[in-house]
């Protein structure tokens, strides 16, 4: 019979059947109980209060139903972590038991189980197991020793078990090496430590342990070994050449992962070996194997192709002879097809730029929209990566202006442009045919391409000062982009011939300047009036100046940066082509404990909703008190900040703004205890409490340099935090300069947002010399501009800024007492309807708080923190609960439960 039963019972009171099925002398209703709660626990049902009838379960010699128990212990160990403890012995039982698969069941449960009570049952049965004579035992404890780090790092140090790891790449199973090599990787990215590094070059034998596990170990073992020997820095170029020797049978392995990794330790290991025949022969043996990863399925060949274009910036010649394998078949994904124009382009050469200008021409003429202008795009750049075949990049442009296709012609006159910037003064005669076809072009970007065009080349076209003037007559509704075109061109048509072309000069810098609401168009009508009416050579020397020469786009010109993505090949780094540290957060192991605050006193079964018992306030304080606030609750955020920490990364003046000793020295304030603090009347909060300050948020790298703008530009790094300075909600972007020009910031907007949180009025602008860094502090408003969509978590905005070179995108991560309202109070009788309304049953008014604010509350102790020491946030609220909690000061450690309906409830 299917299993799929265990998951369509809609039966009533069906925990009390299991539970006693549980207590059934009959092995098989055992097991059929334990399907069902297994069945229930996976669909999302709350069966953790059956943990000590199925715990129960766990002494059997049936390796099934023990499997499915444990499978529940694991599930269930953090909710109740004391009866947990009570499976230790169990578990300690079992790693002994003659059949390995209990014992190694055992070992892997006891490291599933992530609790800190748990690890010191697990030492003993661990270093036995490391031991043990059976591989498969010894290869599930090696696993176990990452687990366990990841607890407790102090532990697993102090009893020894990394030298353990360390010895272990000595064991004849190869299985048991990899997993060993698997458990030092996870170690090191916990620990930031390079421990694997030194172990590998500490000892040439412990390269050639893991050359020959290699041969005889699974290919995902293969892979993690081969991944270390990434981090193997040979003494010589010989020591390397025997290394890559060694590898180079992985090429032909079936395992695309293992082709890719092996093609990683190959690409590392070659700029160590001198021998230039030698590393020759090694790009032919590299060239086939990433061929046939071509053959595979889309998804996989897209990760190839995306590795292949970071290989080819490095080795542009490598593949140059297999360009046709990259040409696109008609029943590709589009995704396949992008990816392969890209690598056409960056092995194009003089001898098959033939070839593959026919090929694109055909590409063009396709029905998919953003392949054929890729495709058109592509030709655009043969031309100017080839100078011999631009003339028949040129005929080829020209014949598919030729269809009349609206879409064609368009991203023909965007890549023509480029290529009168890359050779000016060359091909001038084609002008008028792209002059012909202006009432095809409705796309912003081919308008102002167009409008350059007319502008650079004013003197060969009769007819320059009416073209312009055509576009005028829209002028207030073309986008920016057109607009800014417009202007410049007009000026080059006054500068070039001054006679005639008065009157466009005047309109177009009345319009922009008068009528414009964009501040980039007004800022540079301005300066060109400005610099027309001081001095007109002056103007002709800066405007008609000779253009610097454009280069192949999409090419990563940082070297540095090449070579980290080459180290990180058949990672999900070089499919974005990013540096890991970009988008990987590293959890800390403060984060772990400051989170388990909350995950171990979540109680949200039905069972304990209608009771406060089970919430033990007191519990949450000791542990509060080992942690200092932490603002950090967003994923991005990569520091601690305390109360008194400088809301600037250098500038420790800014401290002084946000400094609150009181907020300090009464972190974990009871609630009980703030009502009796020196002030019994209940009605008046202290106006020194009133005045307590946000604690800071730190600056946190939102951008970094290697990040692309809008344009592709780079070389900004930003950092930026939203805090609260008197009452006033502050975004602040610290803008540091990278790029070897001057950079003017001119606006910053924000996205649409739950909270309408944007920036009333613009801000001005800052010029940032090269090097150079600059703080700008925007006040933001809330409900400007609402999404209407509910918060998700975490919290943050989406920004833009936009500079002289590029616009740039990130997002900035802010909790969510940045927008609580301060001083918000509420009438006694508006309290008590409110308070009504929340449930009908009885209630908690801490708990019930918890629970409104679940969906705004992503840290929940970070909240209970900010409702204990900021109440100006909710002061109403706050003294209408202190009054209520007054009378309950016989359980301070342990508030009970409130009734709604209580007649008896004072305010």
């Amino acid at each position: 019979m299917s299993d799929l039963r265990y998951f369509q019972t809609t039966k009533k009171g069906e925990i009390h059947e299991l539970k006693e099925e549980l207590h059934s002398s009959h092995k098989e209703k055992k097991k059929e109980a334990i399907k069902k709660i297994i069945a229930a626990m996976t669909v999302g049902k709350d069966v953790s209060m059956l943990f000590s009838d199925v715990v129960n379960c766990m002494q059997t010699s049936n390796i099934e139903l023990k499997k499915l128990v444990y499978l529940y212990v694991i599930n269930y160990a953090k909710v109740q972590p004391e009866l947990a403890i009570l499976a230790v012995n169990t578990f300690r039982k079992d790693s002994s038991d003659p059949n390995p698969l209990i014992r190694a069941l055992a070992i892997r449960t006891m490291g599933c189980i992530r609790l800190e009570e748990i690890t010191e049952y697990l030492i003993e049965p661990l270093r036995r197991c490391l031991k043990d004579e059976d591989p498969y035992v010894r290869k599930t404890a090696v696993i176990c020793i990452a687990k366990l780090y990841d607890i407790s790092p102090k532990l697993v140090e102090e009893e020894g078990f990394i030298d353990t790891l360390l010895n272990i790449l000595d064991d004849n199973n190869a299985m048991v090496v990899a997993n060993a090599i698997i458990s030092l990787t996870d170690i090191c990215e916990n620990s930031n430590k390079n421990i694997l590094k030194d172990i590998i070059n500490k000892d040439e034998n412990n390269v050639n342990k893991l050359l020959n596990a290699i041969n005889e170990c699974v290919e995902w073992g293969q892979v993690f070994i081969l991944d270390a020997l990434v981090l193997y820095e040979p003494k010589n170029s010989k020591d390397a050449e025997r290394v890559l020797e060694r590898i180079l049978p992985r090429l032909s392995h079936a395992n695309s992962a293992v082709v890719l990794s092996s093609i990683k330790v190959i690409l590392s290991l070659l700029d160590k070996i001198n021998d230039k025949e030698f590393v020759k022969n090694v790009h032919k043996k590299l060239s086939p194997s990433l061929v046939t990863l071509l053959s595979s399925e889309p998804e996989i060949q897209y990760i190839a192709l995306r590795n292949i274009n970071l290989i080819t910036q490095k080795f542009p010649h490598m593949l140059s002879d297999k360009i046709n394998m990259f040409f696109c078949k008609y029943n590709e994904p589009a995704y396949v097809k992008m990816e392969k124009l890209d690598i056409i382009i960056r092995l194009v050469t003089d001898k098959n730029v033939d070839l593959v200008l026919y090929e694109l021409k055909e590409y063009s003429t396709e029905v998919d929209v953003e392949f054929v202008k890729k495709s058109v795009r592509a030709i655009g750049n043969c031309a100017i990566k080839l100078p011999q075949s631009t003339e028949k990049c040129i005929n080829i442009l020209l014949d598919l202006i030729d269809t009349k296709i609206s879409y064609i012609t368009q991203e023909c006159v965007i890549v023509i442009k480029d290529i009168f910037r890359k050779y000016p003064n060359k091909y001038e005669s084609i002008i008028t045919i792209l002059c012909e076809n202006i009432e095809l072009l409705d796309d912003s970007n081919a308008k102002a391409s167009l409008i350059w065009i007319i502008g650079e080349y004013i003197e060969r076209i009769d007819n320059a000062h009416e073209l312009i003037e055509s576009f005028l007559e829209n002028f207030l509704d073309e986008p920016y982009n057109v607009q800014l075109q417009i202007l410049t061109s007009s000026v080059k048509l006054f500068l070039k011939s001054s006679k005639h072309t008065k009157d466009i000069i005047t309109k177009v810098l009345k319009m922009s300047t008068e009528e414009s609401d964009n501040p980039d168009l007004r800022d540079r009508a301005y300066i060109y009036w400005r610099l027309l009416s001081k001095d007109v050579e002056a103007a002709k020397k800066i405007i008609l100046t000779e253009k610097p020469p454009i280069h192949e786009d999409n090419v990563i010109t940082d070297t540095k940066f090449l070579n980290k993505l080459i180290k990180n090949i058949s990672m999900l780094s070089s499919v974005y082509h990013k540096l890991p540290e970009t988008f990987i957060v590293k959890r800390s192991n403060n984060d772990n404990d400051i989170n388990s605050i909350y995950d171990e006193n979540d109680e949200t079964n039905d069972e304990n909703l209608d009771s406060f018992d089970n919430f033990n306030i007191s519990k949450i304080k000791k542990k509060m008190e080992k942690h200092k606030y932490d603002t950090s609750s967003s994923p991005n955020r990569k520091s601690n900040h305390s109360g008194s920490s400088s809301a600037s990364y250098n500038n420790s003046s800014d401290s002084d703004d946000y400094k609150d000793d009181s907020y300090d020295n009464k972190k974990n304030i009871d609630l009980i205890e703030l009502n009796e603090d020196g002030n019994n009347n209940n009605n008046n909060i202290d106006d020194s409490k009133q005045k307590k300050t946000h604690p800071p948020v730190k600056l946190t790298q939102v951008l970094s340099p290697e990040d692309a703008g809008v344009k592709g530009q780079r070389g900004l790094s930003i950092m930026a935090s939203i805090n609260r300075v008197d009452a006033k909600i502050c975004l602040k972007i610290a803008v540091s300069n990278q790029t070897p020009n001057p950079l003017i910031v001119s606006g910053v907007q924000i996205n649409k947002n739950s909270f309408g949180l944007s920036s009333p009025n613009p801000i001005e602008n800052h010029n940032i010399f090269m090097g150079e860094t600059k703080e700008i502090l925007v006040l933001l408003a809330p409900n400007i501009l609402n999404s209407n969509t509910p918060p998700t978590f975490p919290l943050f905005l989406q920004v833009a800024i936009r500079t002289n070179i590029d616009i740039f995108y990130f997002n900035v991560p802010y909790d969510i007492f940045i927008v609580f309202v301060e001083n918000f109070n509420m009438e006694k009788d508006i309290f008590k309807k409110k308070w009504k309304l929340i449930e009908d049953s009885k209630e908690v008014f801490i708990y019930g708080c918890r629970l409104y604010l679940l969906h705004f509350v992503h840290n929940f102790p970070q909240f209970f923190s900010i409702f204990f020491n900021f109440p100006q946030f909710f002061p109403s609220i706050f003294r209408h609960a202190s009054e209520h909690f007054d009378g309950h000061k016989s359980n301070r450690n342990n508030i009970r439960h409130i009734d709604k309906e209580d007649e008896n409830f004072q305010y």
